[in-house]
């Protein structure tokens, strides 16, 4: 699901279910971070770095560790940026050669509704606007936990350009359905997000959006930002 919003320079694997844990080992260092994790975190923890590894292996580069850094972002071995994500029955990654990409998130959520006064605390005016008139096209999907997916791709592309905090109401994401998307079971589409405060410099030029698709389906809505070398600051 995620691999096909991707572009081609970038591998993903995935795991549905709760069994991705198995058959995964973790280092002593990642070990270290779980002395007092729950069963269902420590297994979320472990099957998103079987994925991560398993990307790793996809493009030639040898297994490593995995750990957080500041405000929980994974570090990546040296030439290899990336994005990891999970939600209960779901794990995934995403990676690319540093020399491919400037930098990409990936986000997956349930889909089902977001929790009562969430929507209202990360949506800006313009957005719930436009999303009233998606929903009104088409009221099974949720748009709002969508738009909560696409902020969290937006932050997961901007923190390893920046190493700042972008707030939920300092990026503007457009939802845009694909052309013929409605008449099956699984929806996909286009996201922009206009950043609202300066955004990093990318290839000498000031990025103003962040480019990205977007999927329903499986019971899942899944968002990918890619942040390419040459941005370009009119775009």
């Amino acid at each position: 699901m995620i691999e096909e919003l991707l572009p081609e320079s970038v591998v993903a694997v995935e795991i549905y279910g709760d069994d991705g844990a198995e058959g995964t080992t973790l280092y002593p260092e990642e070990q270290a971070l779980l002395t007092r994790a729950v069963e269902k975190r420590r297994r979320e923890f472990t099957a998103v770095r079987g994925c991560a590894r398993r990307a790793m292996e996809k493009l030639g580069v040898a297994p490593a560790p995995i750990l957080p850094g500041e405000r929980g972002a994974p570090q990546w071995p040296a030439g290899l940026i990336g994005s990891m994500t999970h939600c209960d029955g779901y794990s995934a990654a995403a990676l690319a050669r540093a020399t491919d990409l400037a930098s990409l998130g990936i986000d997956a959520e349930p889909h089902l509704a977001l929790p009562e006064g969430v929507f209202q605390a990360v949506a800006l005016p313009t957005e719930v606007d436009r999303l009233a008139g998606l929903g009104a096209r088409l009221p099974a999907v949720h748009w709002d936990r969508l738009l909560f997916s696409a902020k969290e791709s937006v932050y997961k592309a901007w923190f390893p350009l920046t190493g700042t905090w972008l707030d939920f109401a300092e990026a503007d994401i457009d939802l845009l359905l694909d052309p013929g998307s409605g008449g099956g079971p699984a929806l996909s589409g286009r996201l922009r997000a206009e950043l609202l405060v300066p955004g990093p410099l990318v290839g000498g030029d000031r990025v103003r959006y962040f480019d990205g698709r977007w999927t329903v389906q499986r019971g899942l809505a899944a968002t990918v930002v890619t942040v390419p070398h040459r941005a370009g600051g009119s775009r």
